[in-house]
Formats: structure tokens, sequence, C-alpha cells
């Protein structure tokens, strides 16, 4: 048997994400669509970040 190497499914974030976005489109929360996004975007943004931060950390080592 062969392992697959797809997906394994939503992830706790993306559960998370739709919980909220259900929360907020039935008005039990009431949280600005930043904060009901917010699983959905933060593990892209943190790698964004640290994509930024490596490239700055590369230029300036590159200087020296």
């Amino acid at each position: 048997m062969s392992k697959s190497n797809g997906s394994r499914g939503i992830g706790f974030l993306g559960l998370l994400g739709i919980v909220f976005v259900v929360l907020k489109l039935l008005e039990e929360i009431n949280w600005s669509w930043l904060w009901v996004t917010c699983p959905f975007w933060i593990i892209p943004a943190i790698i964004i970040t640290a994509f930024v931060v490596g490239m700055i950390a590369e230029a300036i080592g590159t200087k020296n």
C-alpha cells in the first residue's frame, strides 16, 4: 500500500474560521469581519512575514 501525500482535511483553523463565519451570519457574535476571517489569513500572513524578514536579513547580511 502506498501513502498519500495529499491534503489531510480542513484542519483546526479552517474549522474555527467556518464556525466564526456561521456565528457571524447568525448574528451570534458582533465581531468585525476582519476578526471573523482571521483563522483563514493568519497562517499566510505569518509565512509572508517570515519570508520578508528573511529577505531583509539576507540583504543586510550580503552588505557586510
